[in-house]
């Protein structure tokens, strides 16, 4: 079990590297919102979602993701549609 009912708002989102990816606006659905002026890896000035599949684990106040940090932009969420951008 990941923990992803455990998932807050203002928890720090790291990838498997231990790279900063982001900062957690809210859980909607089966997806993490990140906040959009804390989700600059790419595609700035726009939400990003990351979906359920992509959490490892949650400790303390950090989501781990299974993906390293150079890998997560490329996962991504639309805002609109849940299609991976890129």
């Amino acid at each position: 079990m990941s923990g992803f009912e455990d998932i807050r708002e203002h928890m720090e989102v790291i990838g498997a590297d231990g790279v900063h990816i982001g900062t957690v606006d809210k859980v909607e659905d089966n997806r993490i919102k990140l906040i959009r002026a804390d989700s600059g890896v790419a595609h700035e000035g726009r939400h990003h979602f990351i979906p359920r599949g992509l959490v490892a684990e949650v400790e303390g106040d950090k989501v781990r993701l299974t993906a390293r940090g150079d890998v997560v932009a490329d996962l991504f969420e639309q805002e609109e549609s849940g299609e991976p951008i890129g």
